[in-house]
């Protein structure tokens, strides 16, 4: 991609709302900033059923926000925008004629864009083992950006009849199946693509063939393709577990991302259009969200964990190292977990009384639950009073902790021979394999979504995560200022330097260093020291303490802990780091690893409102 790039435009077409941001590269420092970002409502359903006309209205708000005419010499693809001729007209209608239509492609300028207009990706996988080639494809589907809707397994307990029923019901766009190390069983693999053809399960737009992806076992692929037949259109890659040990998940998650805009994107209306207008391809949005921080974590040398939290689903994605300096991409999405639509699924799973014991008032539990019900009823209503907003943030607390536990489940090492482990292990419902999260070893943690991104107060975004993800040791704290990570993404795949700068600059904003020794104490017994640069600090246990320290204000500290608490280097061993501060500062959390707290806690109001206090944050009344 051309290092003379001047202007990028990036959208990102969601299922509501289609979001502009303007990036332009500085004169002065020669550095890539955003500039505006202005939305639009997605116009995909009808009257409008033109997902573009959304794409232009979102940059003219773009326009009169900079008071510049950004499509003025301005190309969109091969399709120049000239804003006070009729080829700006033709675009909005979707009338065009010859004249001033096929301008040059200008090397200045970029658009590029990500889409989920139209509704997310719904996968099914099927596999032969649930623990391992079924979870193999699980990985591989989400990583791709897949909403999971079932999985389908010999050993999952269900009758044939009862897998046929599923399929018919749930109608996905895609099928993934997999299963069986090359040159192992093929038997399973046949007897699950017969449920499959029994099944005849149609996808949800138009009448094209079920498309269905084999990564199982290579010398079971004929015998696969003759029992599907002509009905379903089969695409055969590389097996997923070509070995017990050896996991390939690359060509799987290729190839869903290109049947996805394939079958499903393009059936959005107006989006061949919005192909044509792109000088790129066409991301899809939680598929870009996990390449920029897969791009940004292997240059960075740095473990991230990145959380998006919305109204309906939960995403979480990780980079991890893997050992060899490799790093591990995984990504989960809780599709039953969210703050509007989904939030009594989250009352459902977490209960009432994990909620309330995050409430800093004598509230009953009953009265909470009647709050989260009409929330449920009213999904787009915002928090009027602090106490709602408490409440929010509570529920918040409860969806982090369920998707982040579901993605630890996941994001696993392999069972396999090379570990080890005798055949009963290997085939043992315990878990396959452990965590590939390692939170001592995190050095970032991204919010993204509403109730993050929005909060008030920064503090209030930090805390919401210091009390669900239970940091370990020093991690920075971040937050996604306006949710530009899918435009960032798409850009990261061409021109990566301007995706970083603008990540780091304008994107991310830094709460601050948080130090989390792992241990637990009475309240009041020693806990940690820090000292050096100015910072001589000694913290209890049972307590939160905040050094002011802005961002871009680094102190280089030694962090001693307790001989019962680990920072890092073992128990009682001391650490030298660099910390940085930011809205916050740098954080002294002392509560313990692991920290739990239910409503039968002592003094747990006001420890709570002790945390608020230590913040900066109001003490509700």
């Amino acid at each position: 991609m051309s290092s003379d790039i001047r202007r990028i435009v990036a959208t990102d077409c969601g299922s509501t709302t289609t979001k502009a941001i303007l990036i332009e590269k500085s004169d002065q420092t020669g550095e890539y900033r955003l500039v505006a970002r202005g939305e639009a409502p997605t116009t995909v359903e009808r009257p409008f059923e033109d997902v573009t006309l959304g794409v232009v209205n979102s940059i003219t708000e773009l326009e009169e926000i900079t008071e510049t005419k950004v499509p003025d010499g301005f190309t969109l693809g091969r399709r120049v925008l000239l804003r006070d001729n009729k080829v700006w007209r033709q675009l909005k209608t979707g009338k065009r004629d010859a004249s001033g239509v096929n301008g040059p492609l200008e090397s200045s300028d970029l658009y590029v864009s990500t889409s989920s207009a139209g509704g997310g990706l719904q996968m099914m996988v099927a596999g032969v083992v649930k623990t391992m080639s079924a979870e193999s494809a699980e990985r591989a589907a989400l990583g791709a950006g897949a909403i999971l809707m079932d999985t389908l397994a010999v050993d999952d307990g269900r009758k044939d009849y009862q897998k046929v029923e599923r399929l018919r019901q749930l109608r996905p766009d895609i099928i993934l199946m997999s299963g069986g190390t090359d040159g192992g069983t093929k038997s399973h693999l046949i007897e699950m693509a017969e449920v499959v053809r029994r099944a005849d399960p149609k996808p949800r737009f138009g009448d094209m063939k079920l498309p269905i992806i084999y990564a199982g076992n290579k010398e079971a692929r004929e015998d696969v393709r003759k029992v599907l037949g002509d009905a379903i259109a089969l695409q055969v890659v590389d097996n997923l577990r070509p070995t017990l040990d050896k996991e390939n998940l690359g060509p799987a998650r290729e190839e869903i991302h290109e049947m996805f805009l394939e079958h499903v994107m393009q059936q959005a209306p107006g989006y061949s259009k919005l192909l044509e207008w792109t000088s790129e391809e066409v991301m899809a949005t939680p598929n870009a969200v996990g390449k920029l921080l897969k791009e940004y974590a292997e240059n960075e040398k740095i473990n991230v964990l990145g959380v998006d939290i919305g109204g309906a689903t939960t995403d979480v994605f990780s980079v991890f190292e893997a050992g060899s300096g490799s790093r591990i991409y995984n990504r989960t999405v809780s599709a039953n977990l969210g703050m509007s639509y989904s939030i009594c699924n989250v009352l459902k799973e977490a209960t009432i009384e994990n909620i309330a014991r995050w409430i800093p008032i004598d509230i009953d539990p009953t009265e909470v639950r009647n709050r989260l019900r009409n929330k449920m009823i009213r999904p787009t209503t915002i928090p009027q009073t602090y106490e709602d907003l408490l409440i929010e943030h509570a529920v918040a607390r409860e969806a982090l902790r369920l998707a982040f536990y579901h993605h630890k489940s996941l994001a696993r090492n392999l069972v396999g021979n090379a570990q080890q482990r005798d055949v009963g292990q290997i085939f043992s419902q315990d878990q396959s394999g452990d965590s590939l999260v390692k939170m001592m070893a995190l050095d970032m943690i991204i919010g993204s979504g509403g109730v993050l991104s929005h909060a008030p107060n920064r503090a209030q975004s930090a805390l919401m995560m210091m009390d669900a993800y239970q940091p370990e040791g020093v991690t920075m704290l971040t937050v996604d200022s306006i949710f530009m990570m899918p435009h960032l993404g798409v850009l990261s795949e061409h021109l990566y330097e301007a995706a970083k700068e603008v990540f780091e600059r304008d994107c991310i904003v830094k709460c601050g260093h948080c130090i989390s020794p792992v241990g637990i104490a009475k309240d009041g017994e020693p806990c940690v020291t820090v000292s050096g640069d100015g910072i001589n600090v000694t913290v209890p246990f049972g307590e939160i303490v905040v050094i002011p320290c802005a961002t871009g204000e680094f102190k280089t500290v030694e962090i001693t802990p307790a001989k019962t608490f680990d920072v890092g280097s073992g128990k009682g061993k001391a650490v030298t780091q660099k910390l940085e501060g930011g809205t916050v500062g740098i954080i002294i959390d002392t509560r313990g690893r692991p920290f739990n707290m239910d409503l039968n806690t002592p003094n747990r109001i006001s420890k709570l409102r002790s945390y608020l206090k230590a913040f900066g944050l109001p003490i509700p009344k």
